[in-house]
């Protein structure tokens, strides 16, 4: 036999308090009495968000057409481009679809970019995603002699 425990009603429904405006629950306060404050978490939550969007993103050139892209390479299967207007005009392959009539947001990828892609990530530029990788350059350079070996301590 089943026996349940508790009040048995939904408790997802609050009463509105007068305290809180227009009644509804928020996760973070406003701090709408303490403007000095709400410009801070203001100012942190505008530099995280360009922390999450621009981190790890390093400048590529096609070698073909030779526009600019930012990219982030997370892994063998999955690379973050990002195209900025210039570069999405200049874009040859993209041209192409244009010229044809076709969207060009259809496309996977533009061939010549990826292949730019793998060619920076084979000459060190961008990292390879592979976890420990800290996206390419911005890694230090391992000078001979200076290696550190990461030892497991026994139980």
């Amino acid at each position: 036999m089943l026996q349940l425990h508790g009040d048995h009603h939904d408790h997802d429904d609050r009463p509105d308090r007068p305290d809180r405006k227009g009644g509804r629950w928020s996760k973070s306060r406003d701090f709408a009495n303490h403007p000095q404050r709400a410009a801070a978490v203001a100012e942190a939550s505008r530099a995280d968000r360009e922390r999450y969007l621009s981190s790890g993103l390093l400048p590529v050139d096609c070698r073909f057409c030779h526009v600019t892209v930012t990219v982030r390479r997370l892994g063998p299967g999955h690379t973050a481009v990002q195209w900025n207007t210039g570069a999405w005009q200049r874009c040859a392959y993209f041209t192409e679809i244009r010229d044809s009539g076709g969207d060009t947001a259809r496309a996977r990828s533009c061939p010549k970019l990826t292949d730019s892609i793998e060619h920076a990530v084979a000459e060190g530029y961008l990292g390879d995603g592979l976890p420990g990788d800290d996206a390419g350059r911005d890694r230090p350079e391992e000078e001979p002699g200076n290696r550190t070996t990461a030892r497991r301590s026994a139980p």
